[in-house]
């Protein structure tokens, strides 16, 4: 998908700067998905590739955009014109839906 598409966002955190240790892939997670969200609203097709934990991607971006070591690499977005419409998937089961505690589903 990179190969067509017009644009790519490489989400990095720094373990320097990490506010609060132990969080930095959870809020290079929220940043992406905020890109993917953000894209949507600008009707462009956006797919989020994932880079961390996989030590031999993260290794390969650090090496392509010469990344230094305290910063990790976490997720590569694939930004694009859509080819194509597909049906969004219907993944929501109320049976997953607790209510106060686990028990309680519906």
């Amino acid at each position: 998908m990179l190969k067509q598409s017009v644009a790519a966002i490489l989400v990095c955190g720094s373990l320097d700067d990490e506010p609060v240790e132990g969080y930095l892939v959870q809020a290079c997670s929220a940043a992406t998905q905020n890109i993917l969200l953000a894209c949507e609203a600008l009707n462009l097709g956006a797919v989020w590739l994932g880079i961390h934990p996989r030590a031999e991607r993260m290794e390969m971006m650090r090496k392509l955009l010469d990344i230094p070591a305290e910063v990790m690499p976490v997720s590569l977005i694939s930004i694009g014109y859509p080819a194509e419409t597909k049906p969004r998937n219907a993944n929501f089961r109320q049976s997953r839906v607790h209510l106060n505690n686990w028990s309680t589903g519906q």
